[in-house]
């Protein structure tokens, strides 16, 4: 007889609990990025229906695994990062041995082919996983339960690896994700100024030869292209492209019914298809649910109910910070170009669910502060 009344106060408890602070900015994002997609697919493939169908899919199933995670208690997410951690890196692994590449279309062999489901790029599943399980040893060093020495070696275990399989790839791009996710997680650790000094003098003193002897050669044109220019005007063609299809969107959208070409207009480069579709208004709209976003999740790790959890969220909420920058950044000319997707936008079932997946990490750690924090009822 109780059953009825019981399922209703779970679902009350959980809707109750649920932070709509960081879910309803992203749906709002996916749901622009959704529109602005219907638009420039349709302008550039003739199988745009299909496609489209595909990225909506992603978003339900993202949407659905966000929500079926932050269910989880803190010792089952604990066993889901270091799950998501060694799935990913196995996943590395095989992208380089398998037979399947992708390198001639996008500069880099990091995609995997799964029979009905299509590509994956595991290195999009190691981000989360690197950042959960930093979390813990963090935390165990923090406690004291891991002397110092041992903690940098479990880091450089777990780091190491990943970034070694990734530049075989090579991806660049996630190398520096991955690079700015490290450094935020020992930064809201509370690592001393001095080390991070030490650490860039050292990037910048390395530049010139990692420039010279280790990039490729686009990539060394796509640095040259953002510090000069002027250098080569078919070098700098995709962010002027870019320029150009944001300035037709003018106030409202491009209402002429011509569009501007950009190269990769779908993935990396949407946020110029969603600005020349939705305009100033639409751009501005975007802006603001990022940066409530952003904010929301600093918030969630400044309150999260454990140390691990706390830098749990702040690595996951560097890891959408770096991705929005730098791919906002690229379609103005304001920084480089890379590979770097536009979270919960850019075309990309991967990308898309482990976004999901993240924005489910930081809900369940929201929602356990809530449920603790919340004094027991009265019997």
């Amino acid at each position: 007889m109780d059953r009825p009344g019981l399922e209703h106060s779970r679902r009350e408890g959980f809707f109750g609990a649920l932070d709509y602070a960081l879910l309803v900015p992203v749906l709002l994002i996916a749901a622009m990025g959704l529109y602005a997609l219907s638009g420039v697919l349709a302008s550039l493939y003739d199988g745009a229906a299909a496609m489209f169908v595909k990225q909506a899919g992603a978003v339900v199933a993202g949407i659905t695994i966000a929500l079926l995670v932050c269910l989880l208690d803190l010792p089952t997410l604990k066993l889901l990062g270091w799950a998501t951690y060694w799935v990913g890196l196995v996943l590395l692994v095989v992208v380089l041995v398998d037979r399947f590449s992708m390198e001639q279309y996008t500069g880099a062999d990091s995609w995997l082919s799964i029979p009905l489901i299509g590509t994956l790029q595991p290195s999009e599943i190691a981000k989360p996983g690197l950042a959960m399980t930093t979390a813990y040893v963090l935390e165990d060093l923090k406690a004291k339960r891991t002397p110092g020495w041992r903690a940098a070696l479990r880091l450089a275990g777990l780091y190491l690896p990943v970034l070694f399989l990734i530049s075989r790839q090579p991806d660049l791009g996630t190398m520096l994700v991955i690079v700015f996710l490290f450094a935020c997680m020992l930064f809201a650790y509370g690592l001393r100024a001095r080390y991070f000094l030490l650490a860039g003098s050292t990037a910048a003193l390395a530049a010139v030869p990692v420039f010279l002897f280790v990039l490729k050669t686009y990539q060394r044109n796509r640095l040259l292209a953002f510090l000069f220019p002027g250098l080569d005007p078919n070098m700098a063609y995709q962010v002027d492209q870019s320029r150009l299809a944001i300035g037709a969107g003018g106030l409202i959208g491009n209402l002429t019914g011509t569009t501007v070409t950009v190269p990769v207009k779908a993935s990396d480069f949407l946020f110029a298809g969603l600005a020349e579709r939705m305009g100033l208004v639409g751009t501005t709209a975007l802006l603001v649910f990022i940066f409530f976003f952003l904010g929301r999740s600093l918030l969630v790790a400044a309150r999260a109910p454990t140390p691990a959890t706390s830098s749990m969220a702040a690595g996951i909420a560097a890891v959408f910070a770096f991705h929005f920058i730098e791919n906002l950044g690229m379609n103005v000319g304001l920084m480089p170009v890379t590979g770097i997707p536009l979270p919960f936008v850019s075309l990309g079932g991967t990308a898309m669910l482990v976004n999901f997946f993240s924005l489910g990490v930081l809900l369940c750690i929201s929602m356990e502060r809530r449920r603790t924090a919340e004094p027991e009822p009265a019997p």
